[in-house]
């Protein structure tokens, strides 16, 4: 097994790990993030019904152009925060965040900064 290998290897389990204790309900949904080398994906989740009630990226219409020109970390930030604005107005305050298996850090607390920054609680 390479590097590559190895490293993927050991975020699937930790994704698997945390997936069996972090569960989203219609009260307090799951804010799934999903980071890529380019890009940045927020999901809100009702895991009950198994449907996606929210979801924003780097590559949504309205955002993709305010995060154009910015690093990675102030799109990750935007995109957090066009995440809770959605929730918000569509009647979501409260998540359990779910980070997929990846460190809190970087782009991630990002992210999570501009969603509670507009007003999501977890």
């Amino acid at each position: 097994m390479d590097k590559n290998q190895a490293k993927w290897s050991a975020i699937a389990t930790k994704k698997l790990r945390i997936r069996k204790r972090v569960f989203g309900d219609a009260e307090r949904p799951r804010l799934s993030v999903y980071r890529s080398e380019k890009h940045i994906y927020g999901q809100i989740i009702d895991d009950i019904q198994g449907r996606t009630l929210f979801a924003v990226s780097t590559l949504t219409e309205g955002v993709c152009d305010q995060v154009k020109e910015l690093k990675p970390a102030d799109a990750a930030k935007a995109v957090g925060e066009a995440l809770a604005a959605k929730a918000v107005a569509g009647g979501v305050t409260k998540v359990v965040f779910d980070r997929n298996g990846r460190r809190y850090g970087g782009r991630l607390s990002a992210f999570a900064d501009g969603a509670r920054a507009k007003g999501l609680q977890f």
